[in-house]
């Protein structure tokens, strides 16, 4: 009877663990396995079956009776920054044929590297040196030709006015503004900003078409996979100064019509498109396979556009071995809720300089057809037969009734 019992009870196991697995659409082996925590870097072909917020991911371990599923955290290398801000004083303001000076002492010898500049002016177009000493009688250069610009009107409010440079430690530093007008320098403030450099993963762009309409320019950038997108640069070709709001955004949806298809896009990020700044883009981790840009060009000719890059975060499982079995990496299942795991409320007890696993090929998950309910009758000649015989039978009756009550 035990026997019996435990047979049934093994069979159900089993059948639970091809069930669950049968929800999803796809699975990769996870070979190597040698310690209790290892990092799974997830392949660009699971992302185009995923949910937009990656909850559809499992880990499932299989044994001869029994199935696991392993806890796992999703670590986006998405870097951090971390701004300190700097006390300083300003020493003096001057000016002369050159331009307009501001000279500024930091009392402790602290390393910077960026000088935010908060400048009344609404439109001003200017040239930055930005200079450091110990003893305000060396200079040394640190920033030149560097630009500085603010434009307000009905069509654009822009501001550039952060200087960016390499780390240095200097008690003096001065700052020239080359400008046609006077600069009206309301405050500044000074910070070194350390960063966590982001670990990316370029994605290849299958291919962009650019269309000029009603003093706008579209660009439908196409790329070859569905990837999670963070990072996007333009690369402009026109040589001369420009500025031009713009935004990105991204198809979540699309329907063939009897015109073609219809597509349904979603912000993604916007700004603005300038000969200052290096038009690079980012935003938070989104899911994309078509994108469109839009230029707002106004009155002004439209832009040559060049190359396109695009880049995404880093996306690594780190994930928690605690039994033998043969691991999968599962995923593709619109229905799967978002996993709770105890691992999740103690992140920093987690190992670092953890060894990757390998994985296998891609592999479809078969589904199994659910058994059509025919019906009772499926040739008519049947339903006609029954039909005929219920007749005689009734007429049958009938007739017996009648001669009895004759």
């Amino acid at each position: 009877m035990k026997n019996r019992l435990l047979t049934l009870f093994v069979l159900f196991s089993c059948g639970w663990t091809f069930g669950q697995m049968q929800e999803y659409e796809a699975k990769i082996p996870l070979n190597g396995i040698s310690n209790q925590w290892h990092s799974v870097p997830l392949p660009i072909p699971v992302f185009d079956k995923l949910k937009q917020d990656l909850t559809d991911i499992r880990v499932y371990g299989t044994t001869k009776n029994d199935t696991i599923e392993a806890p796992y955290l999703l670590k986006v290398a998405k870097g951090e920054k971390v701004k300190k801000q700097v006390d300083f004083k300003l020493l003096n303001k001057a000016s002369n044929a050159k331009g307009y000076y501001f000279t500024y002492e930091i009392p402790t010898i602290e390393a910077i590297n960026k000088i935010q500049l908060h400048l009344k002016n609404e439109n001003i177009d200017a040239k930055a040196l930005l200079e450091g000493s110990q003893n305000q009688n060396e200079w040394f250069t640190i920033l030149e030709d560097y630009r500085i610009l603010t434009i307000k009107n009905n069509q654009t409010d822009y501001s550039f006015t952060e200087l960016n440079f390499p780390n240095s430690k200097y008690k003096y530093y001065r700052l020239l503004l080359i400008s046609d007008i006077k600069p009206d320098l309301d405050s500044a403030s000074i910070s070194l900003e350390e960063n966590l450099e982001a670990e990316y993963q370029e994605y290849k762009v299958k291919g962009f078409r650019t269309a000029n309409e009603n003093k706008k320019t579209y660009i439908e950038i196409y790329l070859k996979q569905r990837v999670p997108l963070s990072h996007l640069k333009i690369n402009v070709l026109s040589q001369f100064d420009y500025y031009r709001p713009i935004s990105i955004k991204y198809v979540t949806d699309s329907i063939e019509t009897e015109k073609g298809w219809k597509y349904y896009y979603r912000n993604l990020s916007s700004g603005i498109l300038t000969s200052v700044e290096n038009n690079e883009f980012e935003f938070p981790s989104t899911l994309v396979k078509k994108l469109r840009v839009e230029i707002q060009n106004y009155d002004n000719q439209p832009l040559k556009i060049g190359k396109i890059d695009a880049k995404g975060y880093m996306h690594v499982l780190v994930a928690r071995f605690t039994e033998r079995a043969d691991y999968s990496l599962v995923y593709g299942n619109k229905n799967a809720p978002k996993p709770i795991y105890d691992i999740a409320f103690t992140k920093n007890n987690t190992p670092e300089n953890l060894s990757p696993l390998v994985l296998g090929k891609e592999e479809m998950i078969p589904k199994t057809e659910k058994p059509q309910n025919k019906p009772l009758f499926e040739n008519k000649w049947w339903l006609w037969g029954i039909m005929g015989l219920l007749i005689l039978v009734l007429g049958g009756f009938t007739l017996t009734m009648l001669q009895k009550k004759g």
